[in-house]
């Protein structure tokens, strides 16, 4: 039944899908735009679903949820006729009269797999994307956010028919259902385990795919770093949405000498953001809550398996599924908090004898989402940078360029691959199109057609040296 229903949907979305990868720039332009309208019009809303599913702050929903897509809509709006115009490219000397184009064409009907962490961000952010290189989309949202998937659904059928953008509900049964269509791309974000199942599902099809997966992204601080703003940073990156970022600082790396200084202002910092004591932690309204049970359970059960020091916080409470902003010191590399990605508001600060030490510690690791530095130096930033791959990251700041338009997010490997945001949003939903144009009647290559006789291979010898 499930599958029949897609199938159909499906079939509108390909009928459609040359109407649509037609569209100019200015009809794809009113389409972004009226979901900007759509969308700043139901902020209220917006909050309110975030809210039930998380007891997230309105302010945080602000911040993390409907500004980066706002920023998404703006910067493809200002810059999508750009986008889509023909680029030239030079031509060699040896294809002379010729003139090359690259044309960025919609790969068609895609498919976007968003997570439950960021349910807005992450669904309509890449919908951005999709809509401004004209394609038609199938959203399938994460089923464990279903306040914010009743707004999802509110939203986008106020502002596009089903056989442009159409929204799925349902678990596993209804994601397998989809991954058998054939669809022109797939875009997902969710864990590298779920990643694998994907890309497995896309092989069939050989359908090309953008994997955001996740991994323990690390924190490196220097021991000329300024330790308050580095504190300030990291915690703040660290409890946002509870932890529950794919970029969020999954552990530090911190050098021995400016270790107990750097706890000391990770302590003050996260008092100061959440209060100063377990109870006011507890009564913020600006700390979210785990998204389920399942996932409370696992991160209760990484807390209270360490070995670690629990410097700050450790408070839990399973009725609202709370857990406290906290630090973990004196840990085992080989604990299981250091094993699998934390998700969670859960801080392990490990001890290094300086950067190189640091970088070893990384390099020995699956390649991370995001990697972050913290250093007086800018030689010895760039330093770390160069001697380690991750999808991206900061130095001196956490998160923030995950919301910068103009960068490219993505992972490596196991962390993910594929570009997202901006115009590498808009390529990766695009197929870039090589045209050659001939000019003239005739072109060099016709002086090397068979047969081949002496004069052809004069002229085959002269390209090969010199054009």
């Amino acid at each position: 039944m499930i599958s029949a229903m897609l199938e159909t949907l499906f079939a509108r979305q390909q009928a459609a899908r040359w109407r649509v990868a037609g569209s100019s720039a200015d009809q794809r332009r009113a389409k972004l735009l009226a979901l900007l309208d759509a969308l700043m019009a139901r902020r209220a809303e917006a909050q309110a679903a975030l809210a039930a599913d998380f007891q997230k702050a309105p302010e945080e929903v602000d911040l993390t949820e409907l500004y980066p897509v706002v920023s998404e809509l703006k910067d493809a709006i200002r810059h999508l006729p750009h986008w889509m115009k023909p680029r030239k490219v030079p031509t060699p000397i040896g294809l002379f009269g010729s003139a090359g184009t690259i044309v960025h064409e919609p790969r068609g009907v895609v498919l976007i797999i968003s997570p439950w962490n960021y349910p807005i961000y992450l669904t309509l952010g890449p919908l951005v994307s999709a809509l401004a290189a004209g394609n038609c989309a199938v959203i399938k949202p994460s089923e464990f956010t279903p306040h914010t998937n009743a707004f999802l659904r509110r939203l986008l059928a106020g502002v596009f028919p089903e056989e442009e953008v159409a929204l799925v509900e349902g678990e596993a049964e209804t994601a397998q259902a989809l991954l058998a269509l054939p669809f022109d791309h797939i875009f997902f974000t969710g864990s590298p385990a779920v990643g694998k199942v994907v890309m497995k599902a896309a092989a069939e099809h050989l359908t090309s795919v953008t994997l955001e997966l996740g991994g323990k992204s690390p924190v490196l601080v220097d021991a000329d770093a300024d330790l308050d703003n580095a504190a300030r940073k990291i915690a703040w990156g660290k409890c946002v949405n509870a932890g529950q970022t794919c970029v969020a600082p999954d552990y530090v790396l911190v050098h021995e000498r400016v270790h107990d200084a750097l706890v000391a202002e990770l302590k003050q910092a996260l008092g100061g953001f959440y209060g100063s004591d377990a109870a006011a932690r507890q009564a913020s309204p600006d700390l979210a809550r785990i998204i389920n049970d399942r996932n409370f359970t696992r991160l209760q059960a990484l807390l209270s398996g360490s070995t670690a020091q629990v410097a700050f916080g450790g408070d839990v409470d399973a009725a609202t599924r709370y857990i406290s902003p906290t630090l973990l010191t004196e840990v085992d590399p080989a604990s299981p908090v250091m094993q699998e990605e934390i998700f969670g508001p859960l801080l392990p600060i490990l001890k290094v004898q300086d950067m190189d030490a640091a970088v070893a510690f990384v390099n020995d690791r699956p390649k991370p989402l995001a990697l972050y530095v913290f250093s007086g130096s800018r030689q010895n930033a760039e330093s770390i940078v160069a001697r380690t791959t991750a999808g991206g990251g900061c130095i001196n700041d956490t998160l923030l360029h995950f919301a910068h338009t103009g960068l490219p997010t993505g992972g490596v490997n196991t962390s993910g691959f594929g570009k997202a945001h901006g115009r590498h949003g808009f390529e990766a939903f695009s197929n870039a199109r090589g045209i050659l144009r001939q000019r003239t009647r005739y072109s060099a290559i016709q002086l090397m057609y068979p047969p081949y006789t002496g004069f052809v291979r004069r002229m085959i010898d002269l390209t090969l040296k010199h054009f």
